[in-house]
């Protein structure tokens, strides 16, 4: 063959290769384009976590941290975790309040958030130490305090306010929850499970849950039909996700689950936002977005943040402070 020739071939082969990635680029933004995907209704999507609750400076917070000793000043009379702060949550525009269970000694969940009761309550020990009618007889509102102690705001107006779950889900039968479940115990996904499905099936379906990998597992071996999530769950999805997606398919892990995205790590998903939440949804699996790398239960909590939202975004958020959060998010105000 000629010198000519083979030039020719060559770059003949260098042009087919060229069109041929050009195509893939250009097959590839427009699959995980939003400009074509019909947008929801721009309004975000609530979730309350802890329900209304006291919030506390989040500098240096570790995992030890006694959160109650370092609330900011109280803004409103409510205790993370109750059915008056659930109650309140709802009131002011939520659409799934967050909470936290525990297994007692007598097989109950109790809702609260610590492992040791030795923060928020004059109590000692762990909850599964305890009945659950022991644990009504303590005063969530004993530890906390806005100046080192000098006052306790709500000492004595906490008794008696720990609820079981099933109390919970009693009084508001038609309210969508998501629960937290604290321990890396897989029998406790089993007695959860056992709980849960006690309850109509249309009531189930406004529950997810969410915890530790081991009881997860087991919850969603036993239940199936509830959407769950846990760090194994998430990596299932995501990592084949990272890799496909840019197809426009999306794994059978990402199948009825629920996902908990950092706002830092959103914008380097494929399709991120409405593509992705639209795969999403067809796939069954809700989409939470917590405020920066989300750590420590970082939420949405003021204007600024809301601001960081991608335009029209009407998915879920997490937010700390529904109070303030909701009246923007529907319209009714303004928030500081």
């Amino acid at each position: 063959m000629s010198t000519k020739k083979r030039l020719l071939l060559n770059n003949t082969g260098r042009r087919v290769w060229v069109w041929f990635l050009l195509c893939v680029l250009i097959f590839v933004y427009f699959n995980n384009s939003s400009l074509f995907v019909q947008s929801g209704s721009g309004k975000p999507k609530l979730l309350a976590h802890r329900g209304l609750a006291q919030t506390f400076d989040m500098e240096g917070v570790t995992n030890e941290t006694c959160t109650a000793e370092r609330i900011h000043p109280p803004e409103h009379p409510y205790l993370e975790n109750t059915i008056p702060s659930m109650r309140a949550a709802f009131a002011a525009g939520a659409d799934v309040v967050e909470l936290d269970v525990h297994l007692t000694a007598d097989d109950q969940f109790a809702v609260f958030h610590d492992w040791t009761l030795d923060c928020r309550t004059e109590g000692t020990g762990v909850t599964r130490d305890y009945t659950m009618a022991k644990l009504k007889q303590l005063d969530v509102g004993y530890g906390y305090t806005a100046d080192g102690g000098k006052t306790f705001p709500f000492r004595g107006k906490g008794v008696a306010l720990m609820p079981s779950l099933d109390e919970v889900l009693s009084t508001f039968p038609d309210r969508s929850f998501l629960i937290h479940v604290k321990s890396e115990d897989p029998e406790e996904g089993v007695k959860l499970a056992k709980r849960l499905s006690a309850l109509p099936q249309e009531h189930r379906k406004r529950l997810s849950v969410y915890g530790g990998d081991q009881p997860i597992k087991t919850l969603h071996r036993h239940l199936p039909d509830v959407r769950v999530m846990s760090r194994e769950t998430m990596k299932d999805c995501l990592i084949p996700y990272i890799g496909v997606g840019w197809t426009g398919v999306v794994p059978s892990a990402c199948e009825q689950t629920q996902l908990h995205i950092p706002e830092k790590i959103a914008p380097w998903l494929w399709g991120w936002s409405d593509r992705f939440m639209e795969r999403m949804d067809r796939a069954g699996t809700r989409v939470i977005l917590v405020a920066g790398s989300g750590g420590f239960s970082e939420g949405f909590d003021t204007g600024e943040a809301l601001n960081r939202l991608p335009s029209g975004y009407s998915g879920w958020i997490w937010t700390n402070r529904i109070d303030r959060i909701a009246p923007t998010v529907k319209g009714e105000g303004d928030s500081d």
